[in-house]
């Protein structure tokens, strides 16, 4: 695990090249919807021919995938890989649906009429307040101005008569981990601009185009696709005018900002061994992984 344009996905096609009984199991919620393939960095269709891929291209972008659906698919293909006799890497930022598998938490159901009539009130703030009053432990872990948390948080409250912060054990508690767990560390400068870098090169290999050949499906995208960083943005740039370069522009510092909190989130887990990387010289911490995961 590690925050977004470290490296995971390169290192951990070379730890997989190193050996014969390895499955790459990616944890990534924006990867799952086909079609969504530049924007998400997803691995191209040599790596994952080269290398067995899991939980890439599963569903259309049209689709409102969840953390519980991704923790019964991720089950089933953990099984599976077990079944034959190998091992899975999983490898992604997305730090509840790591949650989701290694502390195996329990998931709140889906209230979609409570859902429904939270989202017709434009308040989020006010929103935000609610739900302090009704779960302050639950507000006191997100920020009030993020509408999509706040919200699901308030349809569970309210659609489930518990708090929300009570589905345990939680993303505050940290149980004996069944495998070893590793982060990326890189400096944040380094980061700063690998991030940059990267829209760069996307925006170069057609990504614009991506996003036009999404938003002209029929169905569209989902209400979680297009949140999906860069996306987001660039549906901007096409339904409300906002100018290209200064959609990459904000999708820049919007992703730097998603790579803060990724660290915030990974840096209270306890259980991880941090291995330094600059991105490009890997060996170090390729032997690191190498020596973590034993025979």
């Amino acid at each position: 695990m590690g925050p977004t344009a470290s490296g995971k996905s390169s290192l951990a096609m070379d730890l997989a090249r190193s050996r014969t009984d390895l499955e790459i199991v990616t944890v990534d919620s924006m990867q799952v919807y086909r079609g969504m393939d530049i924007g998400t960095a997803k691995p191209s269709v040599a790596e994952q021919s080269e290398i067995r891929h899991h939980l890439i291209d599963i569903v259309d972008a049209d689709d409102d995938y969840t953390v519980s659906r991704f923790q019964a698919d991720c089950r089933q293909v953990l099984e599976a890989i077990e079944s034959r006799g190998n091992r899975a890497i999983l490898v992604g930022g997305t730090g509840l649906y790591f949650q989701a598998i290694t502390d195996d938490l329990e998931i709140p159901g889906q209230f979609p009429e409570v859902r429904a009539q939270l989202e017709n009130d434009p308040d989020t703030v006010g929103l935000h307040r609610r739900l302090h009053e009704l779960d302050p432990v639950a507000a006191a872990r997100m920020d009030s101005a993020n509408r999509r948390r706040v919200i699901r948080a308030l349809e569970v409250v309210l659609g489930s008569g518990r708090p929300f912060s009570s589905f345990g054990p939680g993303i505050d508690a940290y149980p004996t981990a069944p495998f070893p767990i590793v982060g990326l560390d890189m400096s944040r400068d380094v980061l700063a601009q690998r991030i940059a870098d990267r829209y760069d090169a996307q925006f170069l290999d057609g990504f614009v185009d991506e996003v036009r050949g999404l938003l002209d499906r029929p169905g569209g995208l989902s209400r979680t696709a297009r949140q999906a960083l860069g996306y987001r943005e660039l549906i901007d740039h096409f339904e409300n005018g906002t100018p290209r370069e200064e959609a990459k522009t904000n999708a820049i510092a919007r992703t730097r900002r998603f790579a803060r909190r990724q660290l915030r989130w990974f840096g209270r887990d306890p259980r991880i061994s941090w291995i330094p990387t600059d991105g490009v010289n890997t060996e170090i911490a390729l032997a690191s992984m190498t020596e973590l995961l034993g025979d």
